[in-house]
């Protein structure tokens, strides 16, 4: 992951698990710095995810400080929880020198519980702003994961190279409608906020939107992204200025590799699993047809299984109450066809299908009638250890 100019962070342990391990992130950026969000579109939200939302409108993007603590979710905690976010983002922007307004700040963990900031005021005494480690900045945000998450990417702006690099994490609590997880993604390009909201906007609805592990959206998820203006690009007006392509294109690289990695980790997952959807009658048609066969807990348990039990993807197609063309439905496993034309294909071959489904990666695509609209989920299969893991995640 490359270096981006101007960025600074510290690691800490706050103490929010019972287990040693780190739980704090606070990240610094200079002045100039301009961002952008997406958060979550859950009804109940939390503490950050309105601080956020709030400071981004009143600066216009101004922000210089991210403050991420994994362990509390500080979601559903009413006022205590919303006084208890305000103490720790003046601590925080306090030990790094910036003010309370340009610091932003995002939490994960159980939802239900007032955020314990007396803790991250004194983890805050033994932290010191350093170079950025990467890995060591994505442990630290780790809830449920088994690994951290990272993803770079390099490109040019009308000839001035610029570098982007983000950190995300999530495994479990993951559906689309921003998705479930926290991202932060960083550059050091000089872009207004307005360019920032726009691209990020963007380019989620087929990262971080086009993801689900279990069709539950949780109430902390945002994507924040920082430009530290330390890359001197040429003035840039409009976000569909053809100077932003390589840009975009790479920005959707990183996020599109970060949310793959979420899904890859998905609690129990043994599987990562792309569905892909042709012929709807628009692409928001295709993309709610897709979502219904990858939050389908019978398509998840039988790849779990590795039975290509593709009348259970037709089930999914049939009550996603999308219009569709019966006649027309065809079910493909990788190249291999299960059904064409409304039945069960002339070519199908059990043993063949067997074989495939035994992949770690599998891609499903399906045909539901005459239309142009397309979309392409990921998902991952439903194991017992998912159950395991959500059973015992609190006690």
């Amino acid at each position: 992951m490359p270096e981006i100019a101007g960025l600074e962070a510290a690691i800490g342990r706050a103490g929010f698990y019972k287990h040693e391990r780190p739980d704090l992130l606070l990240m610094r950026m200079p002045a100039g710095t301009r961002a952008a969000g997406v958060f979550t579109t859950n009804a109940v939200g939390s503490a950050p995810t309105d601080w956020c939302k709030q400071v981004l409108a009143a600066t216009r993007g101004n922000a210089r400080g991210l403050l991420v603590n994994a362990g509390c979710a500080n979601s559903f905690t009413g006022d205590a929880g919303d006084a208890a976010c305000k103490r720790a983002v003046s601590e925080a922007s306090a030990a790094i020198g910036i003010e309370p307004r340009e610091m932003l700040a995002a939490s994960t963990g159980v939802i239900g519980v007032v955020l314990d900031d007396a803790k991250i005021t004194s983890a805050l005494l033994h932290m010191k702003l350093d170079a950025v480690s990467w890995p060591k900045a994505a442990a630290a945000i780790m809830t449920t994961d088994t690994f951290p998450k990272g993803a770079g990417a390099t490109c040019e702006i009308d000839g001035v190279q610029v570098n982007i690099a983000g950190i995300a994490k999530g495994s479990g609590m993951i559906a689309p409608n921003m998705a479930t997880m926290l991202a932060f993604v960083f550059t050091d390009a000089a872009l207004s906020a307005p360019i920032l909201k726009t691209l990020l906007r963007q380019e989620t609805e087929t990262s971080f939107n086009a993801i689900t592990v279990d069709g539950d959206r949780s109430t902390n998820d945002c994507v924040l992204l920082y430009a530290t203006g330390q890359a001197k690009v040429p003035p840039i007006a409009d976000a569909k200025d053809d100077r932003l392509a390589g840009f975009r294109q790479a920005l959707s690289d990183v996020l599109r590799d970060l949310a793959i990695q979420i899904v890859r980790d998905g609690e129990g997952a043994t599987k990562l699993v792309a569905v892909n959807v042709e012929g709807a009658q628009s692409d928001a048609s295709a993309k709610i047809i897709a979502r219904t066969i990858c939050e389908s807990p019978l398509v998840k348990t039988a790849i779990a299984g590795e039975d290509a039990n593709w009348g259970r993807i037709v089930m999914a197609i049939g009550r996603a109450d999308q219009p569709v063309r019966k006649e027309m439905i065809a079910v493909r496993f990788g190249e291999l066809y299960a059904a064409r034309d409304g039945m069960v294909s002339a070519e199908y071959d059990e043993a063949a299908m067997s074989a495939y489904m035994k992949r770690q990666e599998l891609e499903i695509t399906v045909v539901v009638g005459p239309g142009s609209g397309r979309a392409r989920m990921y998902t991952c299969d439903l194991t017992k250890r998912y159950i395991e893991i959500n059973g015992d995640y609190r006690s």
